[in-house]
């Protein structure tokens, strides 16, 4: 069940009532149009732009459709919500003494600032890494826990296409290598692709076999010496 905010009012708010479902993040200069659906400012201008040449202006949730284009107005009151919010999700977060500065070798959390923490965990969504303190809304929020989370092992630029800065989750059988699904649409048009995680799964059932043969032998060879 999703967690709730009761701000000072007594009214309880589901937090995913706070974010923009076209970008699926917090509300940003929130503006609600017509016809009651509220987005980001940028966001909405956007998709907006995109429907120019037809005249009318549509909304990305209903579909209802407006012409001429409406004047966006900002929606002050919940931007003001918003800002508490953030402020509420910062006042829960995990506290300073819980977290350890990044060394040489770690992975450091991306929204520290100039003294970053270690990183906990890296969002394969996101392309970010994390510190314990700034990911707990990917534990509170609807929206973000559909989020991938995986241990901060790894740098994250290993894991991302440096072609289209994208998540490298294809596996390229022909090149032997890992490629993003838009390497499958030109250079790797032609090879035989599986997913990266298909692939994985596979190495690790041969290396399993492997293993169980060496061990095999091994004490087969040890049956033999004792004889």
């Amino acid at each position: 069940m999703a967690e709730k905010w009761q701000p000072q009012c007594g009214v309880e708010l589901e937090p995913n009532q706070f974010y923009c479902s076209v970008c699926l993040d917090l509300l940003k200069d929130p503006v609600t149009i017509q016809c009651g659906h509220t987005y980001c400012r940028s966001c909405i201008e956007g998709c907006w732009d995109q429907e120019k040449e037809k005249g009318t202006y549509s909304c990305p949730q209903c579909r209802e459709a407006f012409s001429p284009r409406p004047v966006l107005g900002r929606n002050n009151m919940l931007a003001e919500v918003v800002e508490k919010l953030k402020r509420t999700v910062t006042q829960q977060a995990r506290p300073a003494s819980s977290l350890a500065p990044a060394g040489p070798t770690d992975i450091a959390c991306d929204f520290c600032g100039t003294k970053r923490n270690k990183a906990s965990m890296s969002c394969l969504t996101c392309l970010a890494s994390y510190c314990p303190a700034h990911l707990e809304p990917h534990h509170s929020f609807p929206v973000l826990k559909l989020h991938q989370l995986v241990s901060a092992t790894v740098p994250l630029k290993e894991k991302i296409c440096a072609k289209h800065n994208k998540l490298m989750e294809v596996y390229c059988k022909t090149d032997r290598r890992c490629i993003c699904y838009l390497c499958t649409l030109d250079d790797h048009r032609r090879h035989s692709t599986v997913s990266a995680a298909a692939e994985r799964a596979d190495k690790q059932v041969k290396l399993g076999e492997i293993q169980s043969a060496v061990k095999r032998r091994f004490q087969e060879r040890q049956e033999e010496l004792n004889e």
